[in-house]
């Protein structure tokens, strides 16, 4: 075989982070030790790779070598819809044949959302290829249509085929009961009541071959991957009790003729599809509503909006021809169609379905607004910033839909259980029929129906439900509450948390501040705000702010003579008087004394505050002081309360003085304080809380400063009203900044860890409990398709039980 011939793999993948030739050289050395790639070459204009291989190298196995040599590489993902699984089997089919395909670094398949999620370097996605290996794999494959504009003809869908199971496995139920009848009745002694063989055989072909074709289908399909699927199970079980029966038929027509009627198992294929069918359709059931809070995001978007055109007319268009800088107009009860800000008018605002806060939001000039968000009164005019895909509500579908499709660690577990369990079951039920049938002197009627029950029992449906059944409605119910849950593996991180730490300014406190006390020399405090005010008029400094927004709507002075000193203060002429307003270190320089008022200034001081002298230069007198603070938010102490309550340790890292940020810890009960504490400094408080703790770290914060500490610990909390890294860095999001949620996400997600748990136990302990009582005869094959179909229904039934969760302070204000 010459070299050309065995050169017969290329992957061409994006590379960033690369800046000269040295980085292209790293990259190339990194790909080439990888074992089968013969040549390796980079271009660093283009940010690419290209590799030649002749063995299996596969691209997850290239990107970890690329991101080991330092640098990344860009991933699309690509979401498909999955139509014909029925099993945990089934999600490991569809892994492994998306995995085969050139490109794919992952891929996961969640079962309760008939979905697929797929990671391909940038631009590098053949979404057609990806459909062909997955029909290839016996399944129907079709891309994730835009969410928004097409969930009212998905849901339609979704009843049309529940509708449609309901009737067949009506249908199968109705035909299984005279033969059911038969059996009972015969159990009693009246075998007169049985349906002679003829009949049995007529009702039960037709339910055997064309209400259980599925699982021929299904099982066919499996069986041409080289692999098995519960399908298989079912189509083998029961073909093998229909065959029987009508082997027994066929061969005791000369007893029949004496009035012997044989014994026959037609009722046990019959129920076993009934019973299948019976599940199929309330775990159906069941699906639709796991995904019903997503689908509520899905539906807030109005598919019209009304747009004001240039010459100031309006008109109404479909909100998929909006664009950046379009002007909307919203009258009482209308919803918002995009991100944008509020240009005209006054309004209340219902943000409950993004936030979860039931109360509604004053939106003035200036003020943001969401799509989705209801306008409850006013008329208001808003300039839009962002439209479909960039909105806020697109973003919190795209987390969730993400969240509900990634897998926790304990689910690997399940997926390599999964992956050979048709084949070990199948494997049990031959060893089932050997040994009976020694066992029995050769009695293939006994050995059979064991093997049958051993094949009918053992549905790894009730596996491949446990997990994403839970997520889809704990993530749902979480994002219905304003928590956003980015990935499943927030939820095992979540259960073994031992500490969690805040960041202070933005988080714990307002993140602006206030004046919290004046002090006058002459008592007039009045008159020192007046004066302080008009001084301040222009300035956008947060403590001018403070003190514009304490002095209200008054009439002020006019200043002249302005002037700034950075970091100190400002000076100005008011009514005459050559005032100073600033710190300490502005009086010193004018050579003023604070006099009398100094204890009362460091009294303040000590807690924290921070204090602003106003003087006369003239004069060298101090007229009084303000302190100013960041005051705590008003659920914050019982946040912090909630919290310890739970179990768990309450920390504070700030970048503020000791003194300010003690101050601060003590109002709101919380012992461990880290001060003075640069962004880098927070994420090694972070590893040394850890080894304190001697658990997982929970990290809460909302701005750029708190990135680093937020991905340093083993789960990041950000608020929701903070900056788009700290949301990105997190594993958990708050779409409000209300300290109270930090433990209701928290509470959320354990809730939805321990469902998982529960599914997983029920899951393996029904196989482990049902295969030996099938092994050893002591379960019909019929029972044993009851059970079966009950195995799912209970795991999705348990699963839909998180919808019923409620916050910690709404269950005590219930209560």
């Amino acid at each position: 075989m010459s070299a050309s011939e065995t050169l017969s793999h290329t992957l061409d993948l994006p590379v960033a982070g690369m800046s000269c030739a040295s980085c292209a050289g790293r990259v190339e050395r990194a790909l080439r030790a990888l074992p089968g790639v013969s040549t390796a070459s980079v271009n660093l204009a283009a940010e690419t790779a290209h590799l030649e291989f002749a063995g299996a190298v596969s691209p997850a196995a290239a990107i970890r070598a690329v991101e080991k040599a330092g640098y990344s590489v860009p991933l699309d993902k690509i979401r498909l819809q999955i139509a014909g699984m029925s099993c945990a089997s089934c999600v490991g089919r569809v892994e492994k044949a998306l995995l085969a395909m050139p490109g794919v670094s992952h891929a996961s398949v969640n079962l309760a959302g008939e979905s697929a999620e797929v990671s391909v370097p940038r631009d590098a996605g053949d979404v057609a290829a990806l459909i062909a290996a997955v029909r290839k794999a016996g399944y129907e494959a079709r891309p994730f249509d835009d969410a928004a504009r097409t969930v009212a003809a998905r849901a339609d869908q979704a009843a049309k085929a529940i509708a449609r199971d309901r009737n067949l496995a009506l249908l199968a139920l109705a035909l299984s009961l005279p033969l059911i009848g038969g059996m009972v009745f015969s159990l009693l002694g009246r075998d007169d009541l049985m349906l002679s063989p003829l009949l049995q055989f007529l009702i039960a072909t037709p339910v055997q071959f064309i209400l259980g074709w599925r699982f021929y289908r299904a099982g066919w399909s499996a069986l041409r991957a080289g692999t098995g699927n519960m399908d298989l199970l079912v189509a083998l079980g029961t073909t093998a009790a229909w065959a029987l029966s009508t082997w027994l038929w066929i061969d005791s027509r000369e007893h029949a003729a004496h009035g012997m009627v044989p014994h026959l198992y037609y009722e046990g294929s019959v129920a076993i599809i009934a019973f299948v069918r019976l599940g199929k359709w309330l775990e159906a059931r069941a699906r639709g509503q796991t995904a019903a809070a997503l689908r509520a995001l899905l539906q807030l978007r109005p598919a019209t909006a009304r747009r004001r055109r240039p010459d100031g007319t309006e008109e109404t268009v479909d909100t998929a021809l909006l664009r950046a800088d379009d002007i909307l107009l919203l009258r009482a009860g209308e919803a918002f169609a995009a991100d944008g800000i509020v240009i005209e008018g006054r309004a209340s605002v219902d943000e409950s379905m993004l936030t979860g806060e039931s109360l509604p939001v004053e939106k003035q000039m200036g003020d943001t607004v969401r799509a989705g968000t209801l306008n409850r009164d006013g008329l208001i005019a808003v300039r839009i910033e962002a439209t479909a895909g960039e909105t806020m509500l697109a973003r919190i579908l795209r987390l969730v839909e993400s969240a509900q499709a990634s897998k926790p660690p304990v689910q690997q577990l399940v997926d390599r259980i999964s992956s050979v369990f048709v084949p070990v079951v199948i494997f049990i039920a031959l060893v089932t029929f050997t040994f009976t049938l020694s066992l029995s002197s050769g009695n293939v009627e006994m050995a059979l129906l064991h093997a049958i029950a051993v094949l009918v029992i053992a549905c790894p449906c009730a596996l491949g439900l446990a997990t994403p059944a839970a997520l889809m409605v704990g993530t749902g119910v979480a994002a219905r509450h304003g928590i956003l849950i980015r990935d499943a593996g927030a939820l095992e991180q979540a259960r073994n948390l031992r500490l969690v730490a805040f960041d202070k300014t933005g988080t714990l406190t307002e993140g602006k501040p206030v004046v919290t006390a004046i002090h006058a020399a002459a008592g007039d405090e009045a008159a020192l705000l007046r004066l302080a005010a008009a001084l301040q008029a222009g300035s956008q400094h947060p403590l001018a702010t403070a003190i514009r927004a304490r002095v209200g709507d008054v009439s002020l002075p006019s200043v002249q003579d302005f002037r700034d000193f950075a970091g100190r203060g400002v000076c100005g002429l008011v009514e005459g008087r050559h005032l100073l307003l600033g710190n300490a270190r502005l009086l010193q320089e004018h050579g003023i004394s604070a006099g009398v008022l100094q204890e009362p200034a460091d009294m303040q001081a000590v807690q924290g505050r921070t204090v602003s002298w106003l003087a006369d230069d003239d004069t060298k007198t101090v007229l009084g002081f303000f302190a100013f603070g960041d005051e705590p938010k008003a659920h914050a102490a019982a946040a912090i309360a909630g919290l310890q309550a739970m179990g768990l340790r309450v920390a504070m890292l700030s970048g503020d003085a000791p003194a300010a940020a003690g101050a601060i810890a003590a109002r709101l009960g919380i012992t461990e304080v880290q001060a003075g504490l640069l962004p880098e400094d927070k994420a090694a408080a972070i590893a040394r809380l850890r080894d304190q703790a001697g658990g997982d770290i929970a990290m809460v914060g909302d701005g750029i400063n708190d990135a680093p500490a937020l991905a340093s610990a083993d789960l990041g909390i950000a608020m929701g009203n903070g900056t788009d890294v700290a949301m990105q860095t997190a594993g958990i999001t708050l779409m409000r900044g209300d300290p109270l949620l930090v433990a209701d996400a928290i509470g959320i997600a354990r809730a939805t860890d321990a469902r998982i748990r529960q599914n997983l136990v029920w899951a393996f302990g029904y196989n482990v409990i049902g295969i030996p009582l099938a092994a050893f005869g002591l379960l019909d094959p019929m029972l044993a398709g009851a059970a079966m179909a009950l195995s799912s229904v209970s795991v999705l039934t348990n699963a839909l039980l998180l919808r019923r969760w409620q916050p910690h302070h709404v269950q005590e204000a219930r209560s």
